[in-house]
């Protein structure tokens, strides 16, 4: 056995998911969520060539010297985005690495003798089609682990090791995981990512979140490019109504509410997160006109499949990608004149609270973890949770759900700040929650739908929180206009 069979070497080979149809003298290479690239003309020898390539177990060297009357080198520069490099060890294919981002076909290669390597703060092991993969947020680049022995070697190196120690076979595959940033590379057990400040502040699944969740580097199906049409039916626009008492909300005018309303500058000015109640609570009215206001369905329509819209939408008062509307809102009352304590979901689409449990343990849970998220600063009244009804969205969208869910809560956590400053309340919204404790308070799958955002609502204080502009501080350096909030907050007062 030679030296180069006990070490793995790189090939030229197809990425994983690219398909090879023939006809006649074509071949179509398909691959998922690209155009396709038909090559015409092709003879015997180069279509056994290009087979050759999808077996990946020949270097282009090797493909050009066994079909030396093929154009093999131009063939494979035309269909260069359909390439990955391929790894070989005693006649077997051990790995591809495929590009994920616009990158060269291989990554530059670390020198590894005496060396030490990592597995990367930021890589993951997952299944993909029946195959084990690694993936980073550092990286575009996938890499396909076809071989049970790599996988132990790369799962090995959680632990840092000296090269030294590392089976020499795997050399090769391990010095391109390492260009593609799938491994660190330090010496004497010393790495220079871990004095990286900008790393250490990353949390993996922050980062991997946001490397998904955006183009560049991710080569998944993304988008509004509904996976389950004619699979599965989409959640309806309007989420049917939970069993339970039914309390009539207030409905406000109008012209009363454009009266009565400042004008937005002035709103935007003035608003702040109020973390404190006056002596007395706020009112079912009040409460009805807030959530009237902020999130009711004010009408629903479609399908419209010409328009690419294969599923019913509704319009609300805040905005929503696609109209789809999966946010749901929960009402967990400790204190509000004219409704009972308890926790309570609001019908968008009656504009209707119905009692859905009435559990002083489940109740007082809620309102403990929303405490905590306000630094101990507040006992919330009236407690607004957000959740999601997540195959809504995910019906629709790839690789971009759930971002795009937690978008829809912001969108409207600004609706329920402008609101609640505009009827001179005390709201804020909240930056974390429990999701489970509100699965179980709400009686819902964790799966299906669960918890993405809390906002707290009451009266306002005798005495607002003053502006950071005006507390006097020592450390306030003044931007641009600081006196419009103080006027704002002073023609609140009045």
């Amino acid at each position: 056995m030679t030296t180069l069979e006990r070490t793995a070497e790189s090939t030229v080979t197809f990425r994983r998911d690219v398909s090879l149809l023939t006809k006649d003298d074509q071949v179509l290479l398909g691959l998922a969520d690209r155009a396709g690239y038909r090559l015409r003309g092709v003879g015997a020898p180069m279509l056994a060539a290009l087979e050759r390539v999808r077996a990946g177990l020949h270097t282009e060297d090797e493909l050009a010297a066994e079909y030396p009357k093929s154009p093999v080198a131009t063939v494979l520069t035309k269909v260069e985005p359909f390439l990955a490099t391929g790894f070989r060890l005693r006649g077997e294919r051990v790995a591809v690495l495929e590009r994920t981002g616009v990158t060269g076909l291989r990554p530059e290669l670390p020198e590894l003798a005496g060396a030490w390597l990592r597995l990367g703060k930021f890589s993951l092991l997952r299944r993909r089609a029946g195959e084990l993969v690694l993936e980073s947020p550092l990286s575009k680049y996938r890499a396909v682990l076809l071989d049970a022995g790599l996988a132990g070697a790369v799962a090995a190196l959680a632990v840092a090791q000296p090269t030294s120690e590392v089976d020499t076979e795997w050399w090769p595959v391990l010095a391109a995981l390492a260009g593609a940033g799938f491994l660190d590379v330090g010496a004497e057990g010393e790495f220079p990512v871990d004095s990286d400040d900008v790393l250490r502040q990353w949390d993996v699944h922050d980062l991997y979140f946001h490397s998904r969740s955006r183009i560049g580097r991710t080569d998944e199906a993304f988008g509004g490019r509904f996976p389950y049409v004619g699979e599965i039916e989409p959640l309806p626009a309007v989420a049917p109504a939970p069993e339970g008492p039914r309390t009539d909300l207030y409905r406000p005018a109008f012209d009363t509410v454009r009266a009565a309303d400042p004008g937005l500058q002035e709103t935007i000015e003035a608003r702040q997160s109020i973390r404190a109640y006056g002596e007395q609570p706020i009112t079912a009215e009040q409460l009805g006109e807030f959530l009237y206001r902020t999130a009711r369905v004010r009408g629903t329509y479609g399908p419209r499949p010409e328009a690419r819209m294969p599923y019913e939408g509704s319009s609300r008062p805040y905005p929503c990608g696609g109209a789809g509307y999966e946010l749901e809102l929960y009402v967990t009352v400790r204190r509000c004149e004219g409704l009972a304590p308890g926790i309570y979901h609001y019908d968008a689409g009656d504009h209707v609270l119905r009692l859905i449990n009435t559990e002083a343990e489940a109740r007082d849970e809620l309102l403990r973890v929303a405490t905590l998220s306000t630094g101990g600063q507040a006992v919330p009244d009236v407690l607004v949770t957000m959740t999601s009804r997540f195959q809504r969205l995910a019906w629709k969208y790839q690789s971009i759900a759930y971002a795009v869910t937690l978008k829809h809560a912001g969108a409207l956590y600004q609706t329920m700040y402008l609101v609640a400053t505009a009827m001179g309340l005390a709201g804020c919204g909240l930056g974390s929650g429990d999701a489970d404790a509100a699965a179980r308070a709400f009686g819902l799958d964790y799966l299906k739908e669960s918890s993405v955002g809390e906002f707290i609502l009451g009266s306002a204080p005798a005495e607002l929180p003053a502006p950071v502009s005006g507390d006097g501080a020592l450390d306030w350096r003044a931007g641009n206009d600081p006196g419009w909030q103080a006027e704002a907050l002073a023609a609140r007062r009045r």
